[in-house]
């Protein structure tokens, strides 16, 4: 068969396609566990290395801003080059990047090794999305895979942390890194004999200009609003922000204006994917937070050690992982719009109960459950946008949703973790000391940890109730926009 036989889109099902989708969800679980592990190894390392604060910040963002600037690029080269190849190549520089780990002596080796994985996840990430797009050929299979896929995502989110902590105790920092390889090899020899080839007969034109800009526009708003974060507003800060989304702009009357873009930004015309941009934004943004938050009420104030904070954070996954597959079938039985919806009132409902219920472990694991939960609709938001888009669409159409979940995650993080530092400070006293008033970290052991305690349990609850707000307005609008006679075959095409 040649490659453009390969290529043409195919009506009948692949009889291989639920051994395809255990392969592509399983590399897709390494690759979102890459994204957290680290949080658990970076002490041991910098440690080790004798890493600054400023050096440990690059070595936690190298990966997100190469994912995040690389995504439309490497998108765009994968519907041209072949879906398959690239989402091999992600393999193989994951592999190659997490042996290199071993002769890491500095922070720039360490630096650089974590852009290099952010390029293999950027090379994965989309790849799983359109080839998934094009192996279910039935919208209601499609659909059910496509939830498989975002119950798998929020899964590697929250297995991370623990797997991390399990390596840490019997081996170095290295094992964080090292456990890709053999994993990233099963899954390149996996994928190259059950996938086929894949790519767009009509690929974008990829150009300069445009990869300069859509580049360079999302890795200076990631950075720009990582910063903010952090640090709070300063004007270097805001004149990065305008910059990228100036940039952006600008890519997007390019591509309005090519008849073969990189990146079809003429899919946002379409209410329904919009719906699921807007699903995909606000379930990122919501699992991000509870998942940055919980973490440091478990350790910081629980005084839980990495291991079993990581553990702590699980009924999050588990909450997906049983609901997911069901939200095909209901969607089914009622319709995309009531299961979408419904699946963000119900991450409302478990970011309320953060805010309401007791603060002792047992209530907020309940919380994270719920949360877990109403994320399981992530899948059925992931067909929205998948279903808007042509198989030649379908390289921009997984940017678009990469995109989404980049951004949700670092909002989330942004904007309800800075809410958590005014609110905790806001409800100190006066006398508290300078560490204690920064972070609850510096007010560990010390004179004020038990104010400093009951402070940061006020704004984990600020938090829980601001994110209900937030999701609740998510689910109206989805509501509005998804019709209410639609199902999921008139979704896909």
């Amino acid at each position: 068969m040649t490659d453009l036989q390969q290529a043409v889109p195919r009506t009948t099902a692949d009889p291989r396609r639920w051994w395809a989708l255990v392969v592509l969800a399983a590399s897709l679980l390494v690759v979102v566990m890459d994204m957290t592990i680290l949080n658990v190894a970076l002490p041991e390392m910098a440690a080790d290395l004798g890493l600054g604060s400023v050096a440990q910040l690059w070595v936690v963002d190298a990966y997100a801003l190469a994912l995040a600037g690389l995504l439309v690029p490497v998108t765009a080269l994968g519907d041209r080059w072949g879906r398959k190849r690239m989402l091999l190549t992600g393999y193989a520089a994951f592999a190659v990047g997490s042996v290199a780990i071993l002769w890491a002596d500095s922070a720039a080796s360490v630096i650089a090794i974590r852009a290099l994985l952010g390029v293999g996840g950027a090379m994965v990430m989309p790849s799983t999305l359109s080839l998934i797009r094009s192996v279910f050929a039935d919208p209601r299979e499609r659909t059910l895979a496509l939830s498989i896929w975002g119950a798998t995502a929020a899964l590697g989110v929250a297995v991370g942390p623990v797997v991390g902590g399990a390596l840490l105790q019997s081996f170095s920092w290295h094992a964080a890194f090292l456990v890709n390889v053999p994993l990233m090899v099963v899954a390149i020899a996996a994928a190259a004999w059950l996938l086929r080839e894949n790519r767009s007969r009509v690929p974008g034109r990829i150009d300069a200009p445009g990869v300069l800009l859509s580049a360079g526009g999302l890795t200076a708003v990631v950075y720009a609003a990582k910063q903010l974060g952090k640090h709070g507003p300063s004007l270097p800060t805001l004149v990065l922000l305008a910059a990228g989304v100036a940039a952006l702009a600008a890519f997007v009357r390019i591509a309005l204006a090519s008849d073969r873009p990189m990146l079809d930004v003429r899919l946002f015309g379409g209410r329904v994917l919009r719906a699921g941009v807007v699903a995909a934004l606000a379930s990122s943004a919501a699992m991000a937070a509870v998942l940055f938050v919980g973490s440091q009420w478990l350790q910081l104030v629980e005084g839980w050690s990495p291991l079993e904070s990581g553990l702590g954070l699980l009924p999050l996954a588990v909450g997906a992982m049983v609901a997911s597959p069901f939200a095909p079938a209901a969607a089914a039985r009622t319709s995309p719009r009531a299961v979408l919806s419904g699946g963000l009132l119900v991450l409302s409902a478990g970011l309320a109960l953060l805010a309401v219920v007791p603060a002792t472990y047992p209530w907020i694991a309940v919380a994270f459950a719920v949360v877990g939960l109403g994320t399981s609709a992530l899948g059925l938001g992931s067909a929205l946008i998948m279903g808007a888009a042509t198989d030649d669409q379908a390289g921009s159409a997984a940017a678009v949703e990469e995109i989404t979940y980049e951004l949700g995650a670092v909002l989330g993080i942004t904007f309800l973790g800075s809410l958590v530092g005014a609110v905790y400070r806001a409800s100190l006293s006066d006398g508290v000391g300078a560490a204690a008033r920064e972070s609850v970290a510096g007010a560990a052991g010390g004179p004020w940890a038990a104010e400093a305690g009951d402070a940061f349990l006020t704004a984990f609850a600020a938090v829980g109730a601001v994110g209900a707000l937030l999701t609740a307005l998510a689910a109206y609008a989805v509501w509005r926009l998804v019709p209410a006679d639609l199902t999921l075959d008139d979704a896909q095409h």
